[in-house]
């Protein structure tokens, strides 16, 4: 049973119970998701799978004394303190790094945002002892009859930082991601993303079911066990540099989403066809000849082998030159 048990503080004040928290880790992903750690001013926080630690992680990935964390007047710094696995901020593996608001740190299959909660109401860091806070993170973790190895929302962590987060700590699984209106795998293997597919649509390629999923802002995830079954086609690419790609092409893509129709609109081609085909780039032609294979700017979307931001340039251009029209 997953536990967080009181240290024997021999100073009455070692849990700054006369302090305000300045700062608080809140669990964001794992098995104490939900769960937050007061940071109070003067105060140094040991995190680890040994009992008698501040912060008790009961994980097979963290390391008896895993990693330190000390609080001055205005700066937080966390310190690695041998681990055999690493301790990781913003995808970054570190010895030693300064803490900012929002900073995300990886240890173990916990993902922990470090948040500012100084007057935040919201916040239940705010006059809760360490005690309490290892108390109301215990029945959170005993809640999780089946834990997972790491889920949580990529409202708390977007995609592209969980990615890296990942990619840098060489983890292996399937990163299954839920919207409301959409579902993806991403398969990783020692931290390098092999392979992607969009709710098994097979007519839509790894690269650009990537590119799709790091586009959603809202939904959950969850890192599933290895999956080594075949492939149609493993990506050599580095994790980094899919990554680096992808945010390009995306930003350039949601100019040119603002240029077109709703992907639910019909495509068709007039009649008569004023423009001359032979006007045509061989991408255009090809892409005039899959218009007139689908219904709507979705299924377009799905069939043809252009990454989405050359296909929505080119689309954009041919509704503009009036060999398309979009209803």
């Amino acid at each position: 049973m997953s536990t967080f048990r009181p240290r024997d503080f021999s100073d009455g004040n070692a849990e700054g119970q006369g302090e305000s928290p300045l700062w608080a880790l809140r669990f964001i992903s794992g098995k104490y998701q939900g769960g937050e750690f007061p940071l109070r001013p003067h105060r140094e926080i040991i995190i680890g799978r040994s009992s008698d630690l501040d912060m008790v992680l009961v994980e097979d990935m963290v390391s008896r004394k895993h990693a330190k964390i000390t609080t001055d007047d205005t700066v937080v710094t966390i310190q690695d303190l041998g681990s055999t696995n690493g301790t990781f901020v913003n995808g970054e593996k570190v010895r030693k790094a300064e803490l900012k608001d929002g900073d995300r740190i990886l240890i173990g299959t916990s993902i922990i945002k470090m948040v500012f909660v100084e007057g935040d109401a919201t916040s239940n860091a705010i006059n809760v002892s360490e005690t309490e806070a290892r108390s109301k993170m215990a029945v959170a973790a005993n809640k999780r009859t089946t834990p997972k190895s790491m889920s949580g929302s990529i409202e708390e962590i977007p995609l592209p930082d969980l990615i890296q987060l990942l990619s840098t700590s060489r983890k292996s699984g399937v990163l299954f991601v839920r919207t409301d209106h959409a579902a993806g795998r991403l398969f990783l293997r020692k931290g390098q993303i092999y392979f992607a597919n969009l709710e098994n649509n097979a007519s839509v390629s790894s690269r650009k079911a990537i590119m799709r999923m790091l586009s959603w802002a809202q939904g959950s995830f969850e890192l599933e066990p290895p999956d080594e079954s075949p492939v149609a086609e493993e990506m050599e690419e580095s994790t980094e540099a899919l990554l680096m790609e992808g945010m390009r092409q995306l930003d350039e893509y949601r100019v040119q989403l603002e240029k077109l129709p709703p992907f639910s609109a019909s495509l068709s081609v007039p009649r008569p066809l004023e423009p001359k085909l032979r006007d045509l780039t061989p991408e255009e032609l090809d892409l005039f000849q899959a218009v007139l294979e689908v219904d709507t700017i979705s299924a377009l979307f799905d069939k043809s082998s252009l990454t989405d931001l050359a296909l929505a340039e080119k689309l954009r251009a041919l509704i503009e030159k009036g060999y398309v029209t979009a209803v």
